[in-house]
Formats: C-alpha cells, structure tokens, sequence
C-alpha cells in the first residue's frame, strides 16, 4: 500500500471525500425502508382513520429529500471517485514510463517490448478498476453491511438469524472461487502479452511480410494467438460466471426464509411481534446485506483478477536499474576523445558461465580514426557499448578522457560520446526534428552542413516539404541508407569528442560512404572516430584497425599491417576481393 498511495499523491482532496460521500449516500439510502415502514405501520393507518393527510404528507417528504439528498450524494462520490483514480493512474503510468527510462540495456534485456506496453496500458488499467472499486464499493459495501445488519436485527432478532446463513454459505464460495480463477488469470495476462507481442512484430515488419508474401502465416500466427487469449479468458470467466447466480440463489432462498418466517410470526401475534411495514423493511435490509456481501464478492474477484497485474507492475517498479550515476561527479565533462580499455572482461548476466569480452587492452589516441572489424558474433557492438556505458564492464575499466567512465553523470559522458546505433531509429516528426535530437540549438546552418557531410542534403532539399517533411513512424518512408544518413547527421550535431558509429554506411554504397569518412575528417578534425564495418574499404584508411574474434582482440594494426601479418584480416580481405572481382 505505501508503494502505491504515492500515485494519489495530487488528489488526496477527491480520495478522502468519495468515502466520505459514500458514507453519506449509504446512510440516506438505509432510511427510506425505515420510514417506508412507519408510513405502512402507522401514518397510513392514522390518515384512513381521521383522514388527516398532513402527517402522511410529511413522510413521503422526508422519503423524496432523502431520496434527493442519496442521489446528490451518489452523484459527488462517483465523481471523486473518477477523478481520484484517474489522477492515480496516470502518476503510476508515469512512474512506470520514468522508470523505464532508467532502465540500462541489461535491464530492458529482461522484459520484452510487448509485456511492458501491456504493463503500461492493460494491467494499470486493471489496477484502477481496483482503486475505483477500494473508493468506493469497498467503502460502501461495509458500511451497508453493518447498518443494515444493525437495523434488521433492531427490528427482529428471531428473523436475523438467517445472517448465520448467508455469511458462511458467501464466504464458501468467494474462497472456492478465488483458489480457482487466480491461477488462470495469471495465464490469461501472458496469452495477452503473446499477442501484443504478434501484433507488434507485425506492425513492424509489414513490408517484410509483404514483400515475402507471408500474410497467411501473420494471419495464422494471430490467430493462433488470439485464440489462445480467447480460451485463457473463457476459462477464467467460466469460473466467474457461476458467481452471481450462485449468490442469487442464495438470497432468493434467505428471502423466502425470512418471508415464510415472518408472515408466521404476523399471523400468530396478530401484528404484536412484528407488523408488514417492519417486515417489508426487513426484506430490504436483507436485500441491502445480501447486495454488499455480492458486492465483497464481486470486489475480491476483480482482485484476484487484478494480483496478476499489480505483480507485474511491481516487478517493474522493484526492478533496480543495474547502471546508476548517483557516485558520479556532475562539474565532470568529457575534455577529449581518448578512450581506453584496461583489462575488460564483459558477460551480460551474472550466472553467465562465458564472457562476451575478456581480456580487452586497447588504447585509442584522442583524434584518431579507429576501424573495428571481425566476424559477426565477434562482439564489435558489445565493445563500443561500453564506451557510452550502455553497458558496464564486468570486470576491468573503460576511460573516456582519461578518466573512468564512471566517473561521469550519463548525460555528460554521453553528450561527449555519440553513438549511431546499428538499428538506425528515427521517430514520428520532421526531419529537422528527428536531427535536433542531436542537438536542439542548432541552427539551420549547422544543420545543413550536418547533413552535407552524411551526404543526405540533396535528398532532404529535394524532398517536397525539405527539412520540414514529415517522416512516418521509425522512418519507414525513407530508404535504409537515407535513414542511417540522417541518423549519422544526428550524431554530428553533437559535436561529440568521440563518435562512434556501429556499421552505420551499410546501406549506402562504396562512393557515398567514402564521401562521409571524407567529411568526417574535415567536420570533426579533433574528433575520435571509431567506426564498426564489415567492409574494409569502410576502415582501410583509420589510423588502426582493430581485428576481433570472439570476443577477444586479435591484432591491433594499419591496413598494410594486418594484410602482412594478421590471417582473419587476410581472410576478409581476400573474400571481398572476390567479390569486386566477380562484381
């Protein structure tokens, strides 16, 4: 509960006057079988007898403020109520998206796309209703409990015995229930994850799947999906519906009780021990207590519904982000573009039993040009990840300019080192928007020749709208290579003292990407430039080559040294010849 009361936190004022509205709701609402019952017993009798209608009168007016007065109030608890737990969940989404923000890479490794949006969205969804429900049902249904008990019991305790009844028989089937639907709710959340996983995947990737023609396969594989969530719900609601006609057995059966009881005991004390006025209002006091104890029910099994989302918000709340840069200086800036390795071991679990790096020693002169080439798998990305601290070595230290990139607060390390991802991302907007992303005080100038140097200033200036033309989500109306040129463009206007980019010319050609290496050099003179290619025309000319083999560095060279000494240089080499030549 402390967890979550600080999601109130903006709307105490609405949390604490629903119950208080309720409250008063619930106890206009229990009047009026009182008073309906003095006008049957007693008004309505006097005014047949004197024909004064003026005591009668009085009565079905205190009925109708009554009545008034329980709708007002019913009225203001509803709206508290959904201001309340409006309010609430939109500070816990927030948290929930804050946190995520937080989350490092080795975090967000755990949790997949999809079952953090249905984290987000579907299970904070259900942990409102349940907020909305503590409000007010949960308020309501005890207080109509004990107040209805206590004047049905004022009115005839021999009649109130059939409670001895309904709240045993109430609490067999709430745990009954309970023991059974948990489990099964638990596997309907999962099932909704699979398919927001499918759908994603799908949204994706349409143009794969149509180019592949694979529609069919998407469409079964939904299907599949969807079917699975529709029988993981069927069978949990199957469960659920045998709830309410079980109970409504259950009150039909107290109210023909306590109606055979009590037309017995108005028939043989002629109206002494109980009259039909207190009868009818005993039937509705019975009615009151059977509809909150239905209400308790109905207010457990959304909460057996809602154990499976509240843990699985936890887990994203209690999950502690395994980088942090609370120790680190924040005067601290990056002063130049060295970089170096010492004695680096990286595996990306704990338990892992093999590292992904190990003993990696490299030194990189701040200005250099640093080529980094191997086999995929051979943890190239891996590498430079650890330079921004995307993620954090095992073992061994990793400086930027001179110092330990713990030292550094994340935002000024990483406003010193600039990555282009190798998954080039680009978000809904303009083109100039997605470029200030990289530095929002640019001005159009810097930004033009930003993009002169990615090479992708023709294509923006002969686009209809320039700079200002709208791309679509994650850039899917621009070509690959167009979209790794705005991102490399991006990465410029940070004016980073290291830039990295991760097999970032892939999709331009040879001509193109010799053009960038050579605005690079002119843009960024004293910049660090350490460049991941699978091309060696793309690393041939660095400063040095970096060679890696599974994770461990296998030779450190120029060009002409690793093709004199190095065989996997030699390898690669060798294979891309041959296919110039073939070409």
């Amino acid at each position: 509960m402390k967890k979550y009361l600080k999601f109130v936190k903006g709307n105490w004022l609405f949390t604490i006057l629903s119950p208080v509205f309720v409250f008063l709701d619930v106890y206009f609402e229990l009047q009026l079988p009182k008073v309906m019952a003095a006008i049957i017993d007693k008004y309505i009798p006097e005014c047949a007898a004197s024909g004064n209608l003026g005591p009668l009168m009085r009565q079905i007016g205190i009925m109708l403020l009554y009545s008034f007065l329980m709708l007002l109030c019913g009225f203001l608890a509803a709206r508290c109520t959904a201001i309340a737990s409006l309010g609430f969940t939109a500070n816990m989404r927030c948290t929930l998206f804050n946190k995520i923000q937080d989350f490092s890479f080795e975090n967000l490794d755990k949790f997949t796309e999809s079952s953090l949006i249905t984290r987000v969205i579907t299970d904070t969804n259900m942990i409102q209703m349940v907020f909305q429900m503590v409000l007010n049902y949960f308020i309501r249904a005890p207080f109509t409990l004990v107040y209805a008990m206590w004047y049905a019991i004022g009115i005839s305790r021999s009649l109130s015995k059939v409670f001895i009844v309904i709240i045993p028989a109430i609490v067999i089937v709430l745990t009954a229930m309970g023991v059974m639907v948990i489990p099964k709710f638990k596997t309907m959340l999962e099932k909704k994850d699979l398919l927001n996983k499918v759908l994603q995947e799908n949204l994706l990737g349409i143009r794969v799947v149509k180019s592949f023609v694979r529609e069919d396969k998407e469409r079964e594989k939904f299907n599949e999906s969807n079917n699975g969530l529709y029988k993981a719900t069927m069978s949990a609601q199957r469960i659920l519906m045998l709830n309410l006609p079980i109970l409504m057995i259950i009150m039909f059966i107290c109210m023909i009780i306590t109606l055979w009881n009590g037309s017995i005991t108005i028939y043989d004390s002629a109206g002494q021990a109980l009259q039909i006025g207190q009868l009818n209002s005993f039937t509705s006091y019975i009615s009151s207590v059977i509809s909150s104890l239905m209400t308790v029910t109905m207010i457990f099994m959304t909460m057996m519904m809602a154990r499976a989302s509240i843990k699985r918000v936890n887990e994203v709340l209690d999950a502690v982000p395994t980088l942090t840069d609370k120790d680190a200086d924040k005067t601290l800036t990056v002063e130049n573009g060295s970089v170096e390795f010492r004695s680096v071991n990286f595996k990306y679990s704990k338990n892992a039993e093999k590292n992904v790096l190990e003993n990696i020693n490299l030194r990189i002169n701040s200005g250099e040009t640093v080529g980094v080439i191997g086999a995929t798998g051979s943890a190239k990305t891996t590498l430079v990840s650890l330079i921004p601290r995307l993620y954090e070595a095992t073992e061994g230290e990793v400086l930027v300019g001179g110092r330990n990139v713990k030292d550094y607060t994340f935002d000024n390390l990483r406003a010193g080192v600039s990555m282009v991802l190798q998954n080039n991302v680009l978000f809904s907007g303009t083109i100039k928007e997605n470029l200030l992303w990289g530095n929002p005080d640019a001005d159009d100038e810097t930004i033009r020749e930003a993009c002169r140097i990615a090479q992708i200033d023709d294509f923006i200036e002969n686009s209809s709208d320039g700079y200002d033309t709208v791309l679509g989500q994650g850039g899917v109306n621009v070509s690959g290579g167009q979209k790794q040129r705005i991102c490399i463009a991006r990465a410029l206007l940070r004016e980073p003292k290291v830039l990295i980019l991760d097999d970032s010319t892939s999709a331009v050609d040879t001509e193109t990407d010799a053009k960038i290496r050579d605005g690079l050099s002119s843009f960024l003179p004293g910049t660090t430039k350490i460049i991941i290619a699978q091309r060696i025309s793309s690393v041939r000319h660095a400063d040095k080559i970096v060679v890696l083999d599974d994770g461990k560095i296998n030779a450190v060279g120029t060009h002409e040294e690793l093709l004199e000494n190095n065989e996997i240089y030699k390898e690669i080499y060798a294979s891309q010849q041959k296919g110039v030549l073939a070409q």
